[in-house]
């Protein structure tokens, strides 16, 4: 069996998770976070649409982690959105980081929102 390295280019794996935080790069940030390809900051919740906005061009796919269990999004939070060209993909927060390494470490045009579990 051959094993590679994975190399993330331009957005930082998720390293880990726990009550109330996430390791981002090997960094650990308390509460909700948004990971994409201009860097890791903090998130507001399905409020917070600005930072999520600024992906649009950028990403093809926003994994949305809903904390512990996975759970409907907003029909207000989809539609903003939809309209600027943004899928979202709703998911446990578990799944959803597990979901964003992998497909970071295939060079996908990616973003990660999560809520700590």
């Amino acid at each position: 069996m051959r094993l590679h390295e994975i190399v993330f280019t331009d957005a930082k794996p998720v390293d880990g998770y726990g009550p109330g935080f996430f390791r981002i790069g090997g960094q650990v940030i308390k509460g909700a976070v948004v990971v994409g390809p201009k860097g890791t900051q903090k998130w507001g919740g399905f409020e917070d649409l600005e930072v999520l906005l600024e992906l649009a061009g950028q990403v093809d796919v926003l994994f949305v982690g809903t904390g512990a269990d996975i759970a409907h999004l907003p029909d207000a939070f989809l539609e903003t959105l939809q309209e600027a060209g943004i899928a979202a993909e709703a998911m446990s927060s578990p799944a959803a980081c597990r979901t964003y390494n992998v497909l970071l470490s295939e060079g996908r045009r990616i973003a990660l929102a999560v809520q700590p579990i």
